[in-house]
């Protein structure tokens, strides 16, 4: 008993003999031994583990070289969206007020991924010893901890070797490409605006949806598929040798939302605006700046396009000038021209980028030069007409979460034969919080309208 008692006693011993010599190792080497030196042991050490370990590690570092690792920022949108309960460690954090609370691992936890049948073991890690410090250096690593120290950040995913090919050639791909979906759904739109020469971007919060755009439903459904079928062509668009644009002309009176078309356009796609008014533009050669210097994945506005620039016919040989008011002793060759804006529309400048849609708006279209609205420039043209029945039902919801009212036929008879916007009626539903008042007075407003005018819509816009 005494014997194995002491045998006991010798194994304790020594293994703590062992503890402290590894101890004593990894203290000479991390303080005493130049870097290079110790770098050079924890690779060695690292190397034997990888050969005796069933384990395969892959490491993203925060950086490579001194541009920003993609794989690493999509891996931490990634496991922020699957960090699970067995995770005893969270790091919480909110930097926008238009999103959530953003969740993620914190120094030293892990966490396992499964898929396709395999387990993904992550690991989140936080270097500032004075090592890795000169390493984050080389690597460009520019985070420091309070003490003013460099931070190297890296995720570690360890897995089976077996199981290498598919974590390279399968994994990897599928979070890059889930972190892509997931910020596509959760990133803040921007509208961009030109100031200066140059764009300046500011939050777009406009809050236009499909769903609440009072618009013909049928039309509204050929805008959805037609928005639907220009983002999932890109294979397509490059087999048969074309930019990957979509050009989209509105036109109608003023209030009948086309603005308001363009943010739900822009809200379903998750697509940044670029709001060009030519007017702004002093030349060709400015504009040409500009337009290249609009990201992927948005959509270029040039609002009342027949009012931003002279749009006679080319065939006059009239000058075309963004400022009307010029003298007539001024040069005007570089000047925002039709010419120059149809060379990004449809020339080779439209390939300097690509997922890009190009609206215009207009009250009158009939003004526009028709080598402006040919498809392949405006491929698809929108009516954004007066305020019909179908309309109203749908502001009159929107407004008052009524379905239906007594007074219901009536308005829709006297908007049958009235030129309305829907501007107009909108104003005319927020002026109350009671629905049977704003009715009312919105039937009123439909008579009186009737009276003034004298004629019916259908007439005006057949004569249109």
């Amino acid at each position: 008993m005494s014997s194995s008692g002491g045998s006991y006693e010798r194994y304790i011993t020594m293994a703590a003999s062992a503890a402290a010599a590894a101890m004593l190792v990894r203290t000479v080497v991390s303080e005493l031994l130049p870097y290079e030196v110790g770098d050079l042991l924890r690779a060695a050490a690292r190397g034997v583990r990888a050969r005796v370990s069933s384990r395969h590690t892959v490491v993203i570092d925060e950086a490579e070289g001194l541009s920003a690792n993609q794989l690493y920022d999509a891996a931490r949108t990634y496991l922020a969206a699957r960090v699970t309960a067995d995770v005893p460690r969270l790091r919480a954090s909110r930097v926008d007020d238009a999103q959530g609370i953003t969740v993620g691992m914190e120094q030293g936890e892990e966490m396992v991924d499964t898929y396709d049948g395999v387990d993904y073991t992550w690991t989140f890690l936080v270097s500032r010893d004075a090592a890795s410090t000169a390493a984050a250096s080389s690597r460009a690593a520019t985070g420091r901890d309070k003490a003013g120290r460099l931070e190297a950040k890296s995720f570690e995913v360890s897995f089976h070797r077996r199981h290498k090919d598919k974590a390279l050639g399968s994994y990897l791909p599928h979070v890059l490409a889930t972190a892509k979906a997931i910020k596509d759904r959760q990133r803040s739109l921007k509208m961009h605006m030109v100031e200066y020469d140059a764009w300046t971007a500011v939050d777009l919060r406009h809050p236009s949806t499909f769903d609440t755009l009072a618009m013909d439903a049928k039309l509204k459904d050929s805008v959805v598929e037609d928005l639907q079928r220009f983002v999932r062509r890109k294979d397509y668009y490059r087999r048969i040798g074309r930019a990957w644009k979509r050009g989209y002309l509105l036109y109608g009176p003023p209030g009948t939302g086309k603005s308001s078309l363009v943010a739900a356009m822009a809200n379903f796609l998750k697509f940044d605006i670029y709001d060009l008014e030519l007017t702004e533009v002093k030349s060709n050669s400015d504009l040409r700046r500009l337009l290249v210097g609009t990201s992927n994945r948005s959509i270029l506005v040039v609002e009342d396009i027949d009012c931003s620039i002279e749009l006679q016919l080319r065939d006059e040989g009239e000058r075309r000038t963004a400022r009307p008011t010029a003298s007539a002793g001024e040069e005007n060759d570089d000047k925002v021209t039709l010419s120059g804006l149809l060379n990004f529309v449809d020339g080779l400048w439209s390939t300097s980028g690509e997922e890009r849609i190009i609206v215009f708006t207009t009250n009158y279209r009939e003004r526009l030069d028709p080598a402006l609205l040919r498809p392949g420039r405006m491929d698809m043209h929108i009516n954004m007409g007066y305020c019909t029945p179908e309309s109203f039902r749908i502001l009159a919801r929107n407004y008052h979460s009524v379905e239906n009212h007594a007074m219901y036929p009536e308005i829709e008879q006297l908007i049958q034969e009235v030129m309305v916007s829907p501007a107009e009626v909108a104003e005319l539903l927020m002026r109350n919080d009671n629905s049977d008042i704003v009715l009312k007075d919105l039937l009123e407003f439909l008579k009186e309208k009737r009276k003034r005018s004298g004629h019916s819509k259908d007439a005006n816009e057949n004569r249109d």
